[in-house]
């Protein structure tokens, strides 16, 4: 799929966002060194007539003294990428934080020197052991299962993104703790605790501006070869040039949003640093706080939209690099300039192309003000003011009456369950809504001859379930909009945590309170698999961590899927065909429009099938997902459509995947199937006579 929003974890793109601003960072600031000279004396000029931004801008000095970061084999260490720099900005980006396993992990410094001291301890007494002491033996191992690093990490690595002579800067210029850092190289050969053949890197510091609304304006990062002391009196010593020339980037070129400007005011979060930016950041223009910051904390109004920059659907780059305008067409894609659209606009084959795609994306843009017309007052309060601890009870009690009629709207279902309309639970109640729309009103609309609402039970695969499995008890809503029925829903997924496959639980409740303790009430505990006569007030969960082709088991009621994306994933094409032998009503929800389309291709490929026209869910989450290469409106379950099978042959067995075979010769099976049929017939009645 050429468009991922939706589907990506947002911690990547902000990670993506982070080394990309870095990388460039590195680049311009390697060319000069730790000389203030040259450039850098041309930026000073530049940034002095620069407008004045009237925040309040903060740097801050970050320590880090125990955590590590272990570079695996597919990592690419050096100038250009670094630290897994290249997966997340190249042309084929992770989808999920387990994506980058292989090529970085973050490690325990700490469990290492827990792990050295244990084994020291153990040592000691197996010597005690020896002289008779008979003291219990302490198991070092447990405590370090929390670390684990790649054994085929590289024996080499510099610092994310720097070249050799920003290398000799990463401890604060030719002052700094060059001396320290080889010393430091000789330590991880007597850490026994880390199972890594290479040291990991030590992210000894931290340096970061932001203005007071809580917005990233600039990063850098001093990493050591090894794990340094990190202390202030050696591996950060000298930081004030390299801070400098952060503030000069920052300005120049900000990270989160907004054109190059300098702030009013700049407050420091370290009284050395402070005192040595004091004859420094006035050459700037900036007026710098006369006493080192205290305490920082982002205001209320803060939002993590200021954290993202837009990229070039093409080339990837920033809108820090480059000035991104979307297509003049479809107003649907951004690119940084002509050469980038005209690439896209002729890729091949055609109908991977932007030429191909451009009406279809300018009709899905048109949709946004639909997709937003939703009852939510968010924008006359803070959207969080429920979920602080202070605050009322997230979710009132449940209504002593069951509902009178089926609900197809979020103002109905919050007007019965005393929700106001400024509550965000709509995040997470989506996605029981979307079963309950799916039973009440898709399912009687596409299958009627199921007569789904007159069931008393229901199975329910939850299929390729990550995160909704981590929001298994938001669910329990269902038993309250369908109090009738008792239902079963099967959490299945090779995403699944592998310690939770085979796992049976029920979620109870006796009365109106929702609450969770073990016996009564709501509870998350073990199941026996017997269910109790007359009993429907319960929800049994089950999970299969495992790809849903490899799921053996009864035949469900019903198969639905969140935010699918078949085409990201390559289990769907064997997952697909499993559907499509089973032939059960399957339901899937996509962010946008764009990926239905996607879905109903791969559909085609894998079984010869198809997929429904999508309908917009009016159970969709109200917030509206940013692209960061695109203007499309994506929205979590923003559409629902089901699978369309390919029409059974013969005795009803699945087709192989791919086109249908020609059709045959009509005369010829009917005689062949006559001629066998009289061939039989003598024998099959001889074995029912024995």
């Amino acid at each position: 799929m050429e468009f991922v929003s939706g589907y990506r974890d947002e911690f990547l793109d902000f990670a993506a966002l982070l080394f990309g601003w870095f990388r460039k960072f590195v680049a311009e600031r390697g060319a000069v060194g730790t000389s203030l000279e040259g450039r850098w004396r041309q930026l000073e000029a530049r940034i002095r007539r620069l407008p004045q931004d009237p925040a309040l801008w903060a740097l801050h000095v970050l320590h880090n003294r125990s955590v590590g970061i272990s570079l695996g084999q597919g990592a690419e260490p050096g100038p250009g990428p670094g630290l897994g720099a290249a997966r997340l900005l190249g042309d084929d980006p992770p989808l999920h934080l387990r994506d980058l396993s292989p090529y970085i992990s973050f490690v325990s410094l700490e469990d290492g020197e827990e792990g050295e001291e244990e084994e020291e301890e153990d040592e000691e007494e197996k010597k005690r052991e020896e002289r008779g002491a008979g003291t219990e033996k302490v198991e070092p191992e447990e405590d370090r299962e929390l670390a684990p690093t790649s054994r085929e990490s590289p024996q080499e690595v510099n610092p994310p993104g720097e070249s050799e002579e920003a290398e000799q800067e990463a401890g604060g210029g030719e002052d700094g703790c060059r001396e320290n850092r080889a010393e430091d190289k000789t330590r991880p050969q007597k850490r026994k605790g880390l199972r890594s053949e290479a040291a990991p890197l030590h992210l000894s510091c931290l340096l970061l501006v932001t203005d007071e609304h809580g917005t990233i304006l600039g990063i850098d990062l001093l990493v050591d070869g090894a794990q340094g002391t990190g202390s202030w009196g050696s591996g950060t010593e000298n930081l004030a040039p390299r801070a400098y020339v952060l503030l000069c980037h920052s300005m120049a070129c900000p990270m989160g949003s907004g054109d190059p400007r300098k702030p009013r005011q700049l407050t420091v979060g370290d009284a050395r640093l402070h005192r040595e930016l004091e004859s420094l950041v006035p050459r700037l223009g900036v007026k710098l706080a006369k006493t080192p910051m205290r305490t920082w904390g982002p205001r209320p109004g803060f939002t993590f939209a200021s954290l993202r920059a837009r990229t070039c659907h093409v080339c990837h780059r920033h809108s820090f690099e480059v000035k991104l305008t979307p297509c003049p067409q479809c107003s649907a894609v951004l690119y940084c300039g002509e050469a980038c659209l005209q690439a896209d606009w002729q890729r091949c084959p055609d109908d991977v192309s932007h030429r191909f795609w451009c009406p279809k994306l300018a009709a899905f843009v048109e949709r946004a003000g639909e997709l937003a017309a939703l009852p939510f007052t968010y924008t006359t309060g803070d959207p969080y003011q429920l979920l602080q601890g202070d605050g009322p009870a997230i979710m009132p009690p449940v209504p002593p009456d069951p509902p009178r009629g089926l609900f197809g709207s979020w103002q109905d279902y919050y007007t019965w369950r005393g929700l106001s309309l400024d509550s965000p639970m709509a995040v997470l109640l989506t996605y029981p809504l979307t079963v309950y729309y799916v039973i009440t009103h898709l399912v009687p609309q596409s299958f009627p001859e199921l007569n789904i609402q007159n069931k008393q039970s229901l199975k329910i695969h939850v299929v390729e379930a990550g995160k909704e499995f981590d929001l298994v008890m938001v669910f329990w809503e269902l038993l309250v909009l369908l109090p009738h029925v008792a239902l079963e829903l099967q959490f299945v997924g090779d995403g699944l945590p592998p310690e939770s496959d085979q796992q049976h639980f029920t979620l109870q409740r006796d009365g109106p309170e929702v609450s969770v303790r073990n016996g009564s009430g709501v509870s998350a505990r073990p199941s026996s698999g017997t269910k109790e006569k007359g009993s429907r007030r319960d929800l049994q969960i089950k999970v299969s961590a495992r790809p849903y082709h490899l799921l053996q088991g009864p035949k469900p009621d019903l198969v639905i899927g969140f935010n699918s994306g078949f085409g990201l994933k390559d289990t769907w094409l064997s997952s697909l065909p499993r559907l499509q032998s089973l032939r059960v009503p399957a339901f899937f929800t996509e962010s946008s429009e764009y990926g239905c389309v996607m879905d109903g291709q791969t559909m085609a490929v894998a079984t010869g099938g198809g997929t429904s026209r999508p309908q917009l869910n009016p159970f969709r989450s109200p917030f509206r997902l940013r692209a960061a290469d695109n203007c499309m409106p994506w929205y979590c379950n923003a559409f629902i459509f089901h699978l369309v099978y390919k029409p059974a042959q013969g005795s009803g067995a699945r087709p192989a995947p791919g086109p249908a075979p020609p059709s045959p010769t009509p005369s010829v099976p009917p005689a062949r199937t006559r001629r066998r049929r009289g061939e039989k017939k003598p024998g099959r009645g001889a074995r029912r006579r024995r």
